[in-house]
């Protein structure tokens, strides 16, 4: 086939300016910083007659907006025009979800607020799943969508939707813009509350006669946002108990979530947790916190984490829980979820603490805060000669990490073994790559056998489980961090979803890489239909095994990618080296892997995580006499 390349391809102004700008000689890994809050710009801009349209792409290039990723569509084309001359690099994207989970890989692996732009109706509807996506995930995120003109909202017009209110349940905030004079200040507002306090996706709506009538641009605005007031620094009290507790605690556990990726509180973790020697869990949306080769380390808890972590959870009689919030799929049935522990929790959301496991020290504030404070607090404890020996307690734990450790049983019927191909993509590739995952097996064994080792290096949709998330994620990732390797490790089931923003990466310049674990099934729940309704299949065959529907390595040649192909052990590790060699296109590997292989561990849905199991018929045994 033949690649595009920058001499092949239209690229546009706004792509030249953006490919000009030289790259920072900078681990961009180390580099990325928390969402900062999007104040207006110090500098004053001189009164510019404009249109509102006008007045939307400066208010953007005033808020420091590199890049948008967007569709344009009758209401919100008025946007268009300006758009065209401006420094704001806009993306083409081909479905307006892949513009919605760009923004969001966008940010997760920036820190900065990931913006989209949509059409009114359709266009708007086509962002709610992404809405809800960064919602549930807590990522920063401004969503733009044109509105019918302010006439005809309410009368059926064409096109229109009321996306306001389809969105009000599943955003931090939302707008309705009345006039053109409003915009930037709205716009500051909404960068404002996207990245401040606990982060959230904010909604833009803006009917197209707002877009076209004139007006003044003037920067920066006033922002005018009462009552809103997020809690950053925690109340004293409220740590120095904290840290009587830590100190006192005979089988402590330090509960991570992904609050501590945003507050880019992750070298104060190490801190802690290393002052203290208290095991450290993390969650699937924690992942990267702290560092998987650590001893300290005990996995990640819940329905598929390791023994160890469960155990340590469900046995603790202390469980300090940072930037996390008690997710089902860490509990397990709630009412049998750490029975003895008494809960010191720290968030940022007060709405969260208490919402499903009662806190026994309820500390409000950004993880960052908290997580410095408890460390002076705890290095006081200890000046005074009080701490607790946790040598007992991490003989347990040890015990049980050595006779439970991840692993995996090779096929029987001598197919390619899914958590081989993903393991060995993590070791070539290495912890400076960024990994994002879609939904399911893939991304359950993505979270076990890839070591992550620094932070903001995995994306994933913990909260909502999007199938599709991977491969616009991963695109707006790989456009945040140009420098760094970013890999999809998408599912053939997700991959169909949202597959056509590859064509969008071809024709961007957007080599992101893909790893297609074509297992021929919707895998998840297939594993559910074997195990819990009698392996009766109904509706999980995918056909890309039997009819090879679509040829995945054909359909990525027609998109503008490098398409490859493995179907055995001994042919993974060069694959995946021959891909790392090509930078100047997207790649996508399939790797047809068996169809019968499970996620292990696993807590059934609905049970107590004491009923682990290890694996298929095998239960973990506890040596109760031990604590």
């Amino acid at each position: 086939m033949t690649r595009p390349t920058p001499e092949t391809l239209a690229h546009t102004a706004r792509r030249a300016r953006a490919s000009a700008e030289p790259a920072a000689d900078v681990d961009q890994t180390a580099a990325r910083t928390p969402a900062s809050p999007a104040t207006p710009a110090v500098r004053p801009t001189v009164p510019a007659q404009v249109s509102g349209a006008g007045s939307l792409v400066r208010s953007l290039e005033a808020l420091g907006v590199d890049v948008v990723f967007g569709i344009p569509g009758g209401a919100i084309l008025p946007a268009y025009d300006p758009l065209y001359d401006s420094t704001v690099r806009h993306i083409l994207v081909r479905h307006e979800q892949g513009a919605g989970h760009a923004a969001t890989g966008y940010a997760q692996a920036t820190g900065k607020v990931g913006v989209c732009i949509a059409t009114s109706g359709p266009g708007a509807t086509n962002l709610v799943t992404p809405i809800a996506d960064a919602y549930m995930d807590s990522v920063a995120m401004v969503a733009i969508t044109g509105q019918v003109a302010r006439a005809s909202i309410g009368t059926d017009a064409f096109q229109e939707a009321d996306i306001q209110g389809i969105t009000l349940p599943i955003t931090k905030h939302n707008f309705l813009v009345q006039t053109a004079e409003e915009i930037p200040q709205v716009l500051a507002e909404a960068f404002h509350l996207a990245s401040t306090g606990r982060p959230g996706p904010v909604l833009v709506d803006i009917p197209k006669d707002v877009l076209q009538a004139p007006t003044t641009f003037t920067w920066p605005p006033t922002l005018d946002l009462p009552g809103y007031r997020p809690t950053l620094h925690p109340h004293g009290k409220q740590i120095r108990e904290a840290a009587r507790l830590m100190a006192a605690a005979r089988r402590p556990v330090l509960y991570v979530g992904g609050g501590v990726l945003k507050a880019g509180a992750t070298d104060g973790l190490r801190r802690l947790a290393e002052l203290t020697g208290i095991p450290v869990v993390t969650t699937l949306m924690a992942l990267g916190a702290f560092p998987d080769s650590h001893r300290q380390h005990l996995g990640m808890p819940g329905m598929h984490g390791t023994v160890a972590a469960n155990y340590g959870m469900q046995k603790a009689d202390l469980i300090v829980a940072l930037g996390a919030r008690f997710d089902d799929r860490v509990t397990g049935k709630l009412d049998s979820f750490a029975p003895d522990a008494t809960v010191v929790h720290a968030d940022i959301d007060p709405a969260e603490i208490g919402k499903n496991r009662h806190a026994h020290v309820p500390i409000v504030g950004d993880a960052r805060h908290v997580i410095d404070e408890l460390i002076a607090a705890v290095t006081v404890e200890r000046s005074t000669g009080r701490g607790t020996d946790l040598g007992d307690w991490w003989t347990q734990l040890d015990d049980l990490r050595n006779r439970y450790p991840l692993g995996y049983e090779e096929p029987a019927d001598g197919t390619l073994s899914p958590q081989y191909v993903i393991k060995r993509l993590g070791e070539i590739v290495g912890s400076d790559a960024i990994f994002v995952a879609g939904v399911g097996q893939h991304q359950m064994w993505a979270s076990q056998f890839i070591s992550y080792e620094k932070p903001y290096t995995w994306l994933n949709s913990g909260g909502l489980g999007t199938m599709g998330y991977a491969v616009p994620a991963a695109m707006g990732a790989k456009v945040g961090m140009p420098d760094t390797v970013v890999w999809a490790v998408d599912g053939d089931g997700c991959f169909q979803m949202t597959n056509q923003e590859l064509a969008t990466c071809a024709l961007e310049g957007i080599p992101v890489k893909i790893a297609v674990i074509n297992n021929g099934n919707l895998g998840m729940v297939r594993q559910w239909q074997t195990l819990f309704y009698d392996e009766r299949y109904s509706n999980t065959e995918l056909g890309t095994h039997k009819h090879r529907i679509p040829d995945f390595v054909k359909l990525a040649e027609a998109l503008g990618c490098v398409g490859l192909r493995c179907e055995n052990a001994d042919d993974v590790d060069k694959t995946i080296a021959a891909a790392m060699e090509i930078n100047d296109a997207p790649v996508v590997i399939d790797f047809v892997v068996g169809k019968d292989a499970m996620v292990w561990p696993m807590v059934a849905a609905g049970t107590s995580n004491d009923e682990i199991m290890f694996a298929r018929g095998v239960r973990p045994v506890f040596d109760e006499d031990d604590i």
